[in-house]
C-alpha cells in the first residue's frame, strides 16, 4: 500500500453531528480515542514536526478493528469519518498536553495526558443558565430518546432454507387451521420488541406490514431475508414522554450535551494551530 503523503493542507470544514453512540460525555475524547493511539508511526511523525498531524491508513485500520470488536461489524463511511475525528481530537489534546508539560510524572501514558489537557479545556467551559424554555426546546428536538416507542409481541415461524412465497402461505394456512407453530419450522418468540429495532433486522416493508397485522392471526410477511410466517400476539402503541416527569433526567442529558459541544468546539479551535494532512491509500 502506498502511504505517500498528500501535500494538500485541508482547511477546517463544518462538522457534521456525530452518530448517537459517539455523543456520550467524554466518549468523544477518551474511550474509543484512547484505543486508537498506540501507533509508532505517529510518535515518529510527531517528533519530526509537532505542529503537523498526519491522519494515515494506520488510523483507519485501527479504528475499523476497534469498532468491529465492539459492534460486530465494520463501520460505514459516516462512522469511520466520526472515528477519524475522535482520533484527531485526541491527538490535538495529547499534543496540547505535551506542550503544557502536563505529561510530567506520566511518561508515555497517553490517556492521562489527554485527560489532563481536557481538564484545562474544561476550566474554560461554562454552562449557560438552565431555563425551562431552553430545556423544552431541547426535549422536543430529542423526543426520540424519551418517547416510549410502539412495541410488539410476536412469533416468527421460519421454514428451513429460503422458502418461496407460496410455500410460506401454505404453511400459514396450516398454522391458522391449528398446526403448532413449531411443527415444521424454527419458532422464535419476541416480547415487547421496540418498533425501531425491527427495521434494521427485517426491513421497512416488514414493519409496515406488521403494523397492519391483526393480533392472533398468522400472516405471510416478507423480510429482507425472505418470507416468514408471523403472528402478532400484542401491539402496544407509542407513548409520548412527559417533560414534567422527566425534567431532572432532561436537565442532566442537556447539561452533558452542552458541555460536550463546548469541549468539541474548544478542541476544534486548538486544532487550527496544526497542519492536518492525510495519507493516500
Amino acid at each position: 500500500m502506498d502511504t505517500s503523503l498528500d501535500n494538500t493542507v485541508h482547511p477546517a470544514t463544518p462538522r457534521r453531528p456525530l452518530p448517537g453512540w459517539l455523543r456520550e460525555p467524554l466518549l468523544h475524547f477518551a474511550v474509543l480515542g484512547a484505543l486508537l493511539f498506540a501507533i509508532d508511526h505517529f510518535l515518529v511523525s510527531r517528533a519530526d514536526d509537532p505542529m503537523t498531524i498526519v491522519v494515515g491508513a494506520d488510523v483507519d485500520k485501527e479504528a475499523v478493528s476497534v469498532f468491529k470488536a465492539s459492534r460486530g461489524r465494520d463501520p460505514n463511511a459516516e462512522e469511520l469519518a466520526a472515528l477519524r475525528r475522535v482520533w484527531l481530537d485526541n491527538e490535538v489534546l495529547y499534543r496540547e498536553g505535551l506542550s503544557m508539560q502536563v505529561d510530567r510524572g506520566d511518561p508515555s501514558i497517553r490517556e492521562r495526558v489527554i485527560f489532563k489537557a481536557l481538564s484545562v479545556v474544561d476550566a474554560n467551559v461554562k454552562l449557560p443558565p438552565i431555563e425551562d424554555k431552553t430545556l423544552r426546546a431541547w426535549f422536543e428536538a430529542h423526543r426520540d430518546k424519551y418517547d416510549d416507542p410502539a412495541r410488539y409481541d410476536f412469533q416468527e415461524a421460519a421454514l428451513e432454507g429460503k422458502p418461496a412465497e407460496a410455500e410460506v402461505r401454505a404453511f400459514v394456512t396450516a398454522l391458522n387451521a391449528g398446526t403448532p407453530g413449531d411443527a415444521k419450522a424454527g419458532l422464535r418468540v419476541f416480547k415487547n420488541r421496540p418498533r425501531e429495532s425491527l427495521e434494521p433486522a427485517y426491513g421497512a416493508d416488514f414493519v409496515k406490514a406488521l403494523e397492519g397485522t391483526p393480533p392472533g392471526e398468522w400472516r405471510a410477511l416478507q423480510t429482507r431475508d425472505g418470507w416468514r410466517a408471523i403472528r402478532v400476539d400484542a401491539a402496544t402503541p407509542a407513548k409520548p414522554a412527559d417533560f414534567t416527569v422527566l425534567r431532572n433526567v432532561i436537565v442532566q442529558d442537556w447539561t452533558d450535551a452542552v458541555l460536550s459541544e463546548q469541549r468539541s468546539a474548544a478542541v476544534a479551535t486548538l486544532a487550527k494551530k496544526y497542519t492536518i494532512r492525510t495519507s493516500t491509500p
